[in-house]
C-alpha cells in the first residue's frame, strides 16, 4: 500500500481541509515522514507572494530530498500558481478545493494530472478524528464576499457559502463522542455564516452548545460588523471561550479606506470596549507598512491601538500580493520602517497581554496538549498559554488552575 504525507501551510481552514483529505484515504496509508513517503500532498497557502515562495521552496526541496515521491499541489496555491508549477513539472499533479473529497481516486492516477475543479463546491465530509490534536477545528463556511484591497483569497476560495447546519452538528456530535470537548469554528470569513441559509452565527452557536460533550467553543476571526445584538446575547454563556478575535486590520481611518475595509475606529473602539466589559480577551489582525501608511497615519494608528482593550495580535508586515488592488498602489513603505513599526506594535500588545494575565490568573480552565519530560502546555479560556508541570500524563486533559504564576509570555502552574 502506498503512503501519503501531508504538508500543510497557512490557516486553520487549511488544517481542517487536510483532515478532510486524510479521512478520505482508503487505499493509502498515512505517512508521518516526508523522507520515505510515496506521495506528498502540499496543502498550500497563497495569501502573499511570500507564502507562494515558501510553498515553491518546499516543493523544490522535497524534489531533491525525496525525488521518487509524486508531489501533489492542493489548497489555495493550486488556483493561483498550480498551472505554472504543473507546466514547469515541479509537481506531479494539481487538485483544486472542490476535488479534495475525491483524493483517494485522484491519487491513484498514474499520469500527471491537473484537476482544478470549481470555486462553488462546499464539503459534506464528516471528520470523526483529528490526527495529533486535542482541539477540533470545524469549518463552517467557505469563501468571502469582501473585497479588501490587499487580499487575494476571494479569487482562490470563491464567494461566501455556508456548510449545512445539520452537517456541522453531526460533525461535532461525532467528535464529542470521540472525546473532543473544545471546538474552534473556522472558515474563510467565519462571521458570514448563515447569510445564504436564513441563519446566523448566533443561531448556529445556540444549537452547537446543546450537543452533549461540548465544553468550550472558540470562534475564528470575526469582522466588527458581524457582531450583532443576537451574538452579544451569548457573551455570558459558560461554553463561550472568553476570547474573541476581531479583524480590524488597522486603526487609522485613512488606512482602512485604502484597504477598502468596512470598519472605522469610532465604531471599533465602542465595540471592543463593550466586549471587554464582559471579561473577554480580545485579539486582532493588523497590517503594518501597507502602501500609503505615512508617518502621520502610523502615529495615529499606534496611539489608537494603545487606547483599545486588546490582548492578542496577529501583526503582519505588508507583503505585496500580485493581482490585488494594493499591489499597484504607490507610497510604498520601506521594509526597515515596516519592520520597526511591527516591533513597536507587537511590544504594545505584549505589554497589554501581560497586564491582562496578571488580572486574570485565577480559575483558569486549561485544555492541555501532549507533553514532554513532564511539561505540558495548553490554552486557557482567554487563549493565553499555560505551562503545567506534572508527573502524571495529562495529554488531552482539562485542568482547573486555581492560581497561576505569570511568567514571561505564558502562565505556569504545578499540577497537584
Amino acid at each position: 500500500m502506498k503512503s501519503v504525507y501531508f504538508k500543510t501551510f497557512g490557516c486553520r481552514t487549511n488544517q481542517f481541509d487536510t483532515q478532510v483529505m486524510m479521512s478520505k484515504l482508503k487505499d493509502f496509508e498515512l505517512s508521518m515522514s516526508e523522507d520515505d513517503a510515496d506521495m506528498i500532498v502540499v496543502n498550500s497557502c497563497t495569501v502573499t507572494n511570500g507564502a507562494d515562495s515558501s510553498v515553491r521552496a518546499y516543493i523544490n526541496g522535497i524534489n531533491r530530498k525525496n525525488p521518487k515521491a509524486n508531489v501533489v499541489l492542493a489548497g489555495c496555491g493550486s488556483h493561483s500558481k498550480g498551472e505554472s508549477l504543473f507546466e514547469d513539472k515541479k509537481v506531479f499533479g494539481v487538485m483544486g478545493h472542490s476535488e479534495k473529497e475525491n483524493i483517494n481516486t485522484i491519487l491513484q492516477k498514474r499520469t500527471p494530472f491537473y484537476e482544478i475543479g470549481d470555486l462553488e463546491h462546499i464539503d459534506s465530509t464528516i471528520v470523526e478524528e483529528f490526527v495529533g490534536k486535542s482541539r477540533a477545528f470545524i469549518k463552517i463556511q467557505e469563501g468571502c464576499d469582501f473585497a479588501c484591497s490587499y487580499c487575494i483569497i476571494p479569487s482562490v476560495r470563491g464567494r461566501a457559502r455556508s456548510h449545512k447546519e445539520e452537517d456541522i452538528l453531526t460533525q461535532i456530535e461525532k467528535l464529542a463522542t470521540n472525546g473532543f470537548g473544545e471546538f474552534i469554528l473556522t472558515g474563510t470569513n467565519v462571521g458570514s455564516y448563515g447569510q445564504d441559509q436564513n441563519s446566523s452565527m448566533a443561531k448556529l452557536l445556540k444549537r452547537l452548545s446543546q450537543v452533549r460533550g461540548v465544553r468550550r467553543i472558540r470562534i475564528g476571526s470575526l469582522e466588527p460588523i458581524q457582531i450583532d445584538d443576537e451574538f452579544k446575547e451569548l457573551l455570558n454563556e459558560p461554553w463561550m471561550a472568553r476570547h474573541l478575535h476581531i479583524a480590524l486590520q488597522h486603526t487609522s481611518d485613512k488606512m482602512l479606506a485604502l484597504m477598502n475595509r468596512r470598519n472605522d475606529f469610532k465604531s471599533d473602539i465602542k465595540l471592543l470596549e463593550a466586549l471587554a466589559s464582559h471579561g473577554y480577551a480580545l485579539g486582532t489582525d493588523f497590517i503594518v507598512g501597507h502602501p500609503g501608511e505615512d508617518e502621520s497615519s502610523w502615529k495615529e494608528g499606534i496611539e489608537r491601538v494603545k487606547a483599545l482593550p486588546l490582548t492578542h495580535i496577529h501583526a503582519f508586515s505588508y507583503s505585496k500580493r500580485d493581482g490585488t488592488a494594493s499591489a499597484s498602489m504607490k507610497e510604498i513603505v520601506k521594509g526597515n520602517i515596516a519592520k520597526e513599526r511591527h516591533r513597536e506594535l507587537t511590544q504594545v500588545i505584549n505589554d497589554k497581554n501581560l497586564m491582562f494575565r496578571k488580572e486574570h490568573k485565577h480559575n483558569l480552565e486549561v485544555l492541555l496538549e501532549k507533553g514532554r519530560a513532564g511539561i505540558y502546555q495548553g490554552y486557557d479560556q482567554y487563549f493565553n498559554k499555560v505551562e503545567m508541570q506534572s508527573s502524571e500524563d495529562l495529554s488531552g486533559n482539562w485542568v482547573f488552575v486555581e492560581n497561576a504564576t505569570v511568567q514571561g509570555d505564558k502562565n505556569v502552574a504545578i499540577y497537584q
